[in-house]
């Protein structure tokens, strides 16, 4: 791939990544509420959703993708259900601070959360729009090599890691500054409030 193309293709990845949408709110909100215990499974299951709707992207599958709307659409409505049970557990989670965590909370699976967060890409109306009607004005996807293609996931994870990983170590500050139960749990329903907020997103657009 062409440098200019594939900075070109960074830059404007990294505004549409950085601008708050349910992908971001996600991330804010599980690291605010449970602090960056599987804040990496859960992301890169963001990530590689982006990859899926990338590779959907280069393929030229997007009639294909209509003509499967059903199954997206319920993927869809999937990310908005497990954003809303994780706007339920915030919102009842206990009130415990940094600086004294809870020592019998539970461990959640990493591959629950990976798939957690693949299922919100895959429902975010904002990502599907990037790739499926952004990306083709950035890159020539008629003549995307397989080493092309490469590259191009390989800019794409290094962007999102970029953009991820600053809002992880935002929030976990964030979070760190809390020394009060009751802003704690202030801070748990606020986050489950924003999580609902972006399952609507989701399952409304």
């Amino acid at each position: 791939m062409d440098w200019t193309a594939l900075l070109t293709f960074a830059l404007a990845l990294f505004v549409g990544a950085g601008t708050p949408g349910p992908g971001i709110a996600a991330i804010v909100a599980r690291v605010l509420g449970r602090g960056t215990q599987g804040a990496i499974a859960f992301t890169a299951g963001v990530a590689i959703g982006d990859v899926v709707w990338l590779t959907l992207a280069v393929l030229g599958v997007a009639a294909l993708a209509h003509t499967f709307s059903g199954v997206f659409l319920a993927i869809k409505y999937a990310g908005a259900a497990y954003l809303l049970y994780l706007a339920w557990k915030m919102w009842h989670a206990p009130a415990a601070t940094p600086a004294a965590p809870m020592a019998a909370a539970p461990r959640e699976k990493s591959w629950r959360l990976f798939l957690g967060g693949l299922s919100v890409t895959m429902g975010n109306p904002k990502v599907v729009v990037f790739y499926f009607a952004l990306l083709p004005n950035l890159l020539d996807l008629q003549r995307v090599t397989a080493l092309g293609y490469l590259e191009i996931v390989g800019v794409t994870l290094t962007v999102l890691a970029l953009v991820f990983g600053s809002y992880i170590a935002l929030a976990a500050r964030a979070r760190r500054l809390l020394s009060s139960a009751r802003a704690v749990r202030g801070l748990n329903r606020a986050t489950g409030t924003v999580m609902a907020g972006a399952a609507i997103v989701i399952a409304t657009r």
